[in-house]
Parts: C-alpha cells; structure tokens; sequence
C-alpha cells in the first residue's frame, strides 16, 4: 500500500510539473490564461492566481466529477433535490483545513439529514480516508479532485501556482442554484462559518 501511495504521489506531481511547464512564460512564471483570476486569493499575503469561472449566488451549480475515499467515482448532482454545503480546501493534512472539517463536521450533526456536507481537496483518496478514521470525521463527506480537476476548474477554485484548491464555501439549494458563495481572502485562514451555516439553513427551510 505504501509503495502503490508513493507511485501515485509521484505520477501527479508529474503530470501537474508537465502541465505547468507548458504554461509558463521564459522566467518561469505562470503564464496568463483566458480564464485567470487575480486578486481575490493570497497565501500569507502573496498574490494568487484562480482559474475557472467565478461561481456567485444564484448560478446554476455545476456537476462535478471526483473519487470517493475508496477510489470509486464520485458525481455531485446538484438537481438531486438536497442541500449542500461544498468546501473546498488545499489539503486535509494542513492545520486550518483539519480545523475548518472538523467544525463542518460538528455543524453537520446539527442541521439535519436535510443537509449534505462535502468537503473536497486533492489529497489522495487514500489521505482522505486515513485523516477522516483518525479524526473520527463522521458527518461530512471528503471526495478528491486530485485525478480530474473537475471540481476546481468548473468552479474556478484551481490555484494555477500551486495545483491546489483555494479554500472555498458554496451553498447548493434544492434548486440546484448556488445560494451562497464565499472564496476565502486569504488560504491560510478559515472560512467565516456563520453565513455559509445560515443559508443551508435557509435553502432547507429550517430558518
């Protein structure tokens, strides 16, 4: 196991240096694309640089592909008629987002069966499931994105610098519409928890 680990570490570290090599301008910088996105995210006050759309409240929310803790597909539906709270973080193994998925797992066990808790990243499925037995992380789901990229280009949370997802909080409603999101200022800070719990509950009608 933790040599197959070790060998999938090392092919998507590989394929993402290819895939940034052919976007990088002669100094070694990351070239402009028609999608990037400046000025909304930092780590410890350096400039990143998101790609994809900007997602707001009352989008149609996309469907995602992703793998489930046991390396099966994972496909978010967002007419599926349910609730979800969808956070996106750089890495289960870091302390901000360990922090951040444990509260959502907390918040998760108060509102309800009517409301979903997915937390994506692009730790291997392998991490995701291993951090969630050791933190006894019951209530939220962890898929990752690390194979397709779905989650993080469609909804415009791919760090170009990095390959990772910034820290990201959105509400889908039984609609099938985004009924609140939030890109987090800065990836080493957590996300304010208030608005994002209060309008799950509201597209639950539990407000």
């Amino acid at each position: 196991m933790r040599k197959m680990t070790a060998l999938l570490i090392g092919l998507t570290t590989c394929l993402a240096g290819c895939a940034n090599d052919a976007h990088k301008r002669s100094d070694g910088t990351p070239a402009a694309g028609p999608h990037d996105r400046t000025g909304l995210v930092t780590m410890r006050g350096k400039p990143l640089t998101l790609v994809g759309p900007a997602i707001k409240a009352g989008d149609a929310a996309p469907a995602f592909q992703a793998v489930a803790n046991d390396m099966s597909a994972y496909a978010f539906d967002p007419m599926a008629g349910k609730v979800y709270i969808v956070a996106a973080v750089p890495s289960l193994d870091t302390a901000v987002c360990s922090a951040e998925t444990k509260r959502f797992n907390e918040e998760a066990g108060k509102l309800g069966a009517d409301v979903t808790v997915i937390t994506v990243s692009r730790d291997l499925p392998f991490a995701q499931k291993r951090w969630c037995g050791a933190e006894g992380i019951k209530n939220v789901q962890t898929v990752s994105d690390f194979r397709d990229r779905d989650f993080g280009r469609k909804y415009g949370v791919d760090i170009k610098e990095t390959g990772l997802l910034a820290r990201a909080v959105f509400v889908v409603g039984k609609d099938g519409k985004v009924a609140y999101a939030q890109i987090v200022p800065d990836i080493t800070q957590e996300p304010d928890y208030a608005p994002a719990i209060n309008a799950a509950k509201a597209a639950a009608g539990k407000s």
